[in-house]
């Protein structure tokens, strides 16, 4: 047996594209792993099982059911919507998150906080903001307001967020925002 093992992991290496479904076909009915063949691993849940993703999946704490079960993140999800078990909409921030927040908010993006913390980027934002920590939208005074308006209709917005100090895209969108319109060309007679 050992020395058709041998043959047939030579002929393996050695063989490429339509062969190697036929060795692999070979491979299973001889019960040998040549290739990890991924077996469907499915375990039924168990009711303690369910009673915690009950208990705790409407809280946003679908990680911590992942970590205690031994089942994937996306079992996890994918249970608790075949059940009709849905998350809160809004969870509270327990202060462990807030400390780690805290500590992860000036050297990490939002969205390695989120996901780090289960919640979503605007959730990491939003919370930064409220905790002072995060950079505060600057708001558009009176002045810029004008002044865009003024220059839009003979300038490019790019031109405009120079002048301003703001990025473009902020320009752009605020300039959406007003509805603002370029000037049209008469058509020359």
């Amino acid at each position: 047996m050992e020395r058709l093992k041998s043959r047939i992991t030579e002929r393996w290496k050695s063989i490429k594209g339509k062969y190697c479904i036929f060795w692999l076909k070979f491979y299973r009915i001889q019960g040998m792993a040549k290739a990890e063949i991924k077996k469907n691993t499915w375990v039924a849940w168990s009711e303690d099982e369910i009673k915690l993703l009950k208990k705790l999946y409407p809280s946003g704490r679908a990680r911590e059911i992942a970590k205690r079960t031994g089942r994937s993140l996306t079992g996890v999800r994918q249970k608790a919507y075949s059940m009709g078990i849905k998350p809160d909409k809004s969870r509270l921030w327990s202060s462990q998150e807030i400390t780690l927040l805290k500590k992860m908010y000036p050297d990490n993006s939002p969205q390695d906080i989120a996901n780090k913390l289960g919640r979503t980027v605007a959730a990491v934002v939003s919370k930064g903001c409220q905790l002072g920590i995060g950079k505060k939208p600057r708001l558009w005074s009176k002045r810029e307001l004008n002044l865009l308006k003024k220059l839009y209709p003979n300038k490019m917005a790019k031109e405009i967020a120079e002048q301003l100090g703001r990025p473009v895209k902020a320009t752009e969108f605020r300039i959406f925002k007003l509805g603002l319109k370029k000037r049209r060309l008469a058509a020359k007679n």
